[in-house]
């Protein structure tokens, strides 16, 4: 609708049962005032830049702060800077990028790491060990603005890593530093997301080591010899098939010595799913064990701790000397390598497979599962679970066969 405007006129409109009606100004074109279902009014105003493009300004409300009179007056400006060819919207982008710009050069790579942290790298389980392998890569880089960061930094950091042999490791630099100038790019600390082209250091495959029923007892067996501390710490990995910062990490009041199991909250675990694992007799007596072993610390929650206030480190330091009791002919393995021993031991003795997959806490396995083998998935299984580490921990220990098959 096109007609002159007057206040009068404007103040005996209805709002609209649904939508809204616009009407043009013919005193001054381009101006046109919108009423929606809601009641509320806006002027707009709309005319093409000499040279340019056309473009549409809201002014603001009716009748406050707005009114007939004022919204004329600003539509009588912005048709004078068009024809001067002053695009005010053009001028604001430019601005908005020039403070954006300014405010990139004035933040370091440092402390894009920090508020990175703080704002995202807290909620992760591997948050601490994340930003320790950004601040690692960039090392030479810290004090500069985040907007100088190019790709060839981020390469270059990967492919110093390759070269040292350390292939896989290069690989979760560079996944740290596409996730990082991603969250980067997304706030306008970078121009361009740079990470999202940067070259993978090896090609990836599933790894083929399985440990044998009769590998897994030798690690048994040798733990014993590992004292307090790491003894129990292996042997609760090999009988609950947990990662082993789950294990590492354990709290007493995680443990339900009534139920005999472990209860851990999502926050705590590696999917973000909250995950109970059953305690078989053996398990008990080990987290028993610890926990005798932890009267002395200081009101300590945890299980596995030197200091009382924060979990044991040495791990790997650990894992070497078990190796070394293992001798020479035991053939290289990862920690990791026990939760595939458990399942591949499980589908030998006749376990289902979504039980052994709740009990490691993955997701349904398969690419397309029915829909009645995605119910069974979600269900919590705990006694058929148990019933698996109870057979689990008999073949661990060397109590049981493995070709006696689970009903």
């Amino acid at each position: 609708m096109k007609k002159e405007l007057t206040d009068r006129f404007l103040r005996s409109l209805k709002p609209p049962a649904t939508g809204r009606v616009e009407i043009s100004d013919t005193r001054r074109p381009g101006l046109r005032f919108r009423l929606s279902e809601t009641g509320r009014a806006v002027w707009m105003y709309e005319k093409r830049i000499k040279g340019g493009l056309k473009r549409k300004h809201t002014l603001g409300t009716w009748p406050e702060p707005i009114g007939l009179s004022e919204a004329r007056a600003m539509a009588l400006e912005l048709e004078a800077e068009a024809a001067k060819g002053i695009d005010r919207i053009e001028i604001a982008e430019a601005q908005r990028i020039k403070e954006e710009t300014a405010t990139a050069e004035a933040i370091s790579i440092a402390d894009a790491i920090s508020a990175y942290d703080d704002l995202h790298l807290n909620n992760l389980r591997t948050g601490s060990e994340r930003k320790r392998q950004l601040e690692s890569a960039l090392r030479d880089h810290l004090n500069l603005p985040v907007a100088s960061l190019r790709r060839s930094m981020a390469q270059t950091a990967i492919d110093a890593k390759a070269r040292e042999g350390r292939l896989v490791y290069a690989n979760r630099i560079r996944a740290a530093l596409k996730a990082f100038t991603h969250w980067c790019w997304k706030r306008g600390y970078l121009a361009e997301d740079i990470g999202a082209s940067l070259s993978k250091a090896v090609r990836e495959t599933a790894r083929e080591r399985v440990l044998s029923v009769g590998e897994i007892r030798e690690i048994w067996t040798a733990s014993f010899e590992m004292g307090d501390l790491w003894g129990p710490f292996f042997r609760l990995l090999l009988l609950t098939a947990q990662r082993r910062g789950e294990i590492l990490n354990l709290k007493q009041s995680e443990i339900d010595f009534d139920r005999s199991r472990i209860v851990k909250p999502g926050s705590l675990t590696k999917n973000g799913k909250a995950h109970i694992t059953h305690l078989s007799e053996p398990a008990l007596l080990e987290v028993r064990l610890r926990v005798e072993c932890t009267q002395d610390e200081q009101e300590t929650d945890l299980l596995f701790t030197t200091t009382g206030k924060t979990p044991v480190s040495g791990v790997s330091k650990a894992k070497a000397r078990l190796d070394k009791l293992l001798g020479e002919d035991f053939e290289p393995w990862r920690i990791h390598d026990i939760r595939t021993a458990f399942a591949t031991a499980m589908a030998d003795a006749g376990v289902a497979e979504a039980i052994a997959d709740r009990v490691l806490n993955h997701s349904a396995s398969g690419s397309a599962p029915s829909a009645v083998a995605r119910v069974y998935n979600q269900s919590e299984l705990l006694p058929q679970r148990a019933a698996a580490l109870d057979r689990w921990s008999d073949i661990v220990s060397g109590k049981a066969s493995l070709v006696v098959r689970m009903a």
